[in-house]
């Protein structure tokens, strides 16, 4: 199987019945993962810097791998974008959070990357691209469900 490097990108959104203050209260609080993404089991601070551009954020798994991200852009109650600088078979990974208010008690929650991949097979990237996209969905139902209790 001949190995390349491969992009693409993954976009994922939910509609919650929360304001969009009370969702951006949730997802601007960057350690505050492991109350619903899936499979983290902790985050903590790399960085003296807790919000906004900067800001560093340590993701450990319940697998035991890690992810470093850097906050390399933040728009107060609108979105934030991260980068993974290691832990991912990468070469890039940008991702951003965003948040849209349909009405006062309907947001729209959208996560989208960017991923470039270090060397694999088509199939490989292929298939680490649909687990992105069914981790971020499941990850986003859950906050869903966290936002409407």
């Amino acid at each position: 199987m001949k190995k390349s490097f491969h992009t693409n990108t993954v976009k994922k959104s939910i509609l919650v019945k929360a304001s969009k203050e009370k969702v951006w209260r949730k997802i601007s609080n960057i350690v505050g993962l492991p109350l619903w993404v899936i499979d983290v089991k902790k985050t903590t601070y790399l960085s003296k810097k807790k919000r906004n551009v900067g800001a560093i954020r340590k993701i450990t798994f319940e697998d035991g791998n890690t992810i470093e991200e850097h906050i390399v852009a933040w728009k107060e109650s609108e979105y934030f974008t991260y980068i993974a600088t290691e832990g991912l078979p990468l070469r890039a990974y940008v991702a951003t959070i965003s948040i849209n208010a349909k009405n006062k008690n309907a947001t729209q929650i959208t996560w989208q990357s960017y991923v470039n991949s270090k060397k694999m097979t088509s199939k490989q990237f292929t298939d680490f691209v649909k687990f992105m996209g069914t981790f971020y969905e499941a990850s986003l139902k859950n906050l869903k469900v966290l936002l409407e209790k």
